[in-house]
């Protein structure tokens, strides 16, 4: 298993062993012990699946408190997935990192706790799974608009599908910052 990290603390992309022969391949996608031993010491709660259609945007979303850990893969299908900073008062607040996560090249995204989550779909359709570190949290459930200037996150598109709850989500600055997260330096791997 190869872990990559990012420019953000704890937001890490992996690539796990994949054994591949003529009818096809096998791999595994978490092992609690080999990936704890990769700095990703956390207990998987709760899993997640999306479909979506090319262009859907999903994000960008996070919970808090009750904040979650996600460790995201696509089992079919290619998205463009990222991860923001809002962690009040870290050197890095407000930025974001990305990764193409698709079935060809089975790549993971690790968004530890702290930071706001999106993907758009860029193959015809996508299934999309997320291991989550705590459970959904209605009340906790926060946002943040996808093309908020102050991002400037490089999206692959230019007018996504959007639920009427993103497209309405507000700018990182209108979030009061109590709903937010405080920087807490993340281990390294």
């Amino acid at each position: 298993m190869n872990v990559i990290p990012t420019a953000l603390d704890g937001v890490l992309i992996i690539e796990p062993d994949v054994f591949a022969d003529a009818r096809g391949f096998f791999m595994e996608s978490w092992n609690a012990r080999r990936y704890r031993e990769r700095g990703i010491d956390v207990d998987v709660v709760q899993d997640n699946l999306s479909f979506s259609r090319k262009g859907v945007l999903r994000g960008l979303h996070f919970q808090n408190p009750s904040p979650q850990g996600k460790l995201v893969s696509v089992l079919a299908g290619e998205v463009f997935d990222v991860a923001v900073d809002i962690r009040v008062g870290a050197p890095t607040f407000g930025a974001w990192t990305s990764v193409i996560l698709s079935s060809e090249n089975n790549r993971q995204f690790y968004v530890p706790e702290g930071f706001a989550h999106g993907f758009v779909v860029l193959s015809d359709e996508a299934l999309v799974n997320y291991k989550c570190t705590a459970l959904y949290d209605g009340d906790a459930d926060g946002g943040i608009r996808w093309n908020d200037p102050a991002l400037n996150i490089a999206w692959p598109v230019e007018a996504p599908i959007l639920s009427p709850k993103d497209a309405q989500a507000p700018f990182l600055h209108e979030v009061p910052a109590e709903r937010l997260f405080t920087y807490q330096p993340v281990g390294t791997v």
